[in-house]
């Protein structure tokens, strides 16, 4: 099964950039491009990722599987990154232990999103 890294193109990082400068989202994909793919990760430029405040960022996704969004990553993370998308792309249910996860995928998550048909929360009766 493909594990999908999405990698926002038009992030600038929150910075104010003059006209046709490189914006970082994009000098991000070029980078992590410029490398291999790991065996299982196919790399997707996307529009935009809104996470804006917080770029450039990138998700990773897969059928069946926990997905993310990690932000305030450079194109100097790029390696980083893709270690990370490999051993996601390595697991069954995109759950990573925290200690085989990159630094930056560490300290710079921003969401875990729920496999689609992820059953719902019922609380204990004791919480009711």
């Amino acid at each position: 099964m493909t594990a999908t890294l999405y990698v926002c193109m038009t992030c600038k990082a929150g910075e104010v950039l003059e006209e046709g400068a490189p914006v970082p989202g994009a000098q991000l994909h070029k980078a992590l491009t410029d490398q291999p793919a790991p065996k299982g990760v196919e790399i997707v430029p996307v529009k935009c990722l809104s996470a804006c405040s917080q770029g450039a960022s990138v998700a990773l996704t897969a059928p069946g599987k926990w997905g993310y969004v990690y932000g305030r990553m450079t194109k100097d993370d790029a390696a980083d990154i893709l270690a990370g998308a490999a051993a996601y792309a390595a697991t069954d249910d995109g759950l990573v232990t925290w200690r085989e996860r990159p630094v930056v995928f560490r300290k710079q998550s921003l969401g875990r999103i729920p496999p689609f048909n992820f059953p719902a929360y019922v609380p204990p009766e004791s919480e009711t």
